[in-house]
């Protein structure tokens, strides 16, 4: 999947052939899909994954509502990464309950990803975060929405949305002073 190049508007669907139109809007929208997908899933293909199905049902369902696509994309990206999570808690939940009739033992921790201990660090604050901070969180930086179009999506008062993206902001800076001071 390319997610490597943006362009700062879309065109009017009027201007794009039909068949370079889904083409034009993922080139458009994708990198910063895959952003929010990336702080609702457990790992970058997860995203991926998320955010093409996301796209997909988008394209096939809700772009005849018009308006703004971007809110309408997180969210149909927003869902797709929620089932994925779903699905992945089951086949995870047969999985151990599989090889603990097999064994006897169901293992208790999961080897963490390898990568950069900062970023690993953030993901893991972004993950201890109450899900409706973490939520209004990511729709704010990473789909850039306002607070109007975050409480439009989540069904919430413009400043309940505010307020939980201060509380969001002030309980991961706690976060990570405490992860500097002990790294």
């Amino acid at each position: 999947m390319t997610l490597l190049r943006q362009t700062t508007h879309p065109q009017p669907m009027e201007d794009v052939p039909a068949h370079d139109s889904w083409k034009t809007w993922f080139e458009l929208y994708g990198p910063k899909l895959l952003l929010c997908a990336r702080q609702w899933t457990r790992s970058a293909a997860d995203a991926e994954d998320a955010v093409q199905e996301g796209f997909v049902r988008y394209w096939r369902h809700q772009r005849s509502l018009g308006g703004e696509p971007l809110p309408l994309l997180i969210t149909s990206v927003r869902r797709a990464a929620l089932d994925l999570a779903r699905r992945d808690a089951r086949r995870t939940a047969r999985e151990q309950r599989a090889e603990a009739d097999a064994d006897g033992v169901v293992p208790v921790f999961a080897t963490p990803l390898a990568g950069d201990e900062r970023r690993a660090a953030i993901e893991s604050a972004l993950r201890r975060l109450p899900p409706e901070q973490r939520d209004v969180l990511v729709l704010k930086i990473w789909g850039e929405l306002t607070f109007e179009q975050i409480a439009a999506q989540l069904g919430l008062s413009p400043n309940t949305a505010a307020s939980r993206y201060r509380y969001a902001l002030a309980a991961l800076r706690q976060e990570m002073s405490v992860a500097d001071c002990h790294g």
